[in-house]
């Protein structure tokens, strides 16, 4: 049985930690892979961002990632993952998002966080409100991120 970690927290997280909380059967497999997600502000955006705010719902927000790392696993033979959601008021620069997977191959665990980003962009119940200078705005679902959930569900 694979070793699944899921957290929603408003507070930072350390790369170092999550990978520590892992079993130690699983440091001696083939591949751990990672990414980190901050908050970013795009230069080219007509005004800069000052904040974004991730609202979620407990207890559904929990669940739909542990069902989404449930998938990773059987999809990919993971022996383990994690994904660590900050929420609340966050700043550009700031860390967002954690997934860690670990396979006995390289390609499986690069390709199950890939495959954990598209659908944690497309489907966890996260809402983001950003904030520009005294204007705020909900982020709507963007075409791309559809389209990058599309190929894993061919």
């Amino acid at each position: 049985m694979a070793f699944i970690h899921i957290a929603v927290q408003q507070g930072d997280f350390d790369l170092t930690t999550e990978l520590a909380r892992q079993p130690d059967a699983v440091h001696a497999c083939g591949a751990q892979a990672s990414f980190i997600g901050r908050v970013r502000n795009d230069p080219a955006a007509a005004m800069p961002l000052s904040a974004m705010t991730l609202e979620h719902y407990p207890g559904m927000t929990e669940r739909v990632l542990a069902e989404l790392a449930e998938r990773a696993v059987a999809r990919f033979g993971l022996l383990a993952v994690s994904v660590v959601h900050r929420v609340g008021r966050l700043v550009p620069g700031e860390q967002i998002v954690l997934v860690l997977t670990a396979a006995p191959h390289r390609q499986a665990a690069l390709q199950a966080v890939e495959f954990l980003m598209d659908y944690l962009k497309s489907v966890a119940p996260f809402w983001k409100c950003e904030e520009h200078a005294a204007a705020r705005c909900w982020v709507q679902a963007k075409a791309t991120d559809e389209a990058a959930l599309a190929r894993w569900q061919a």
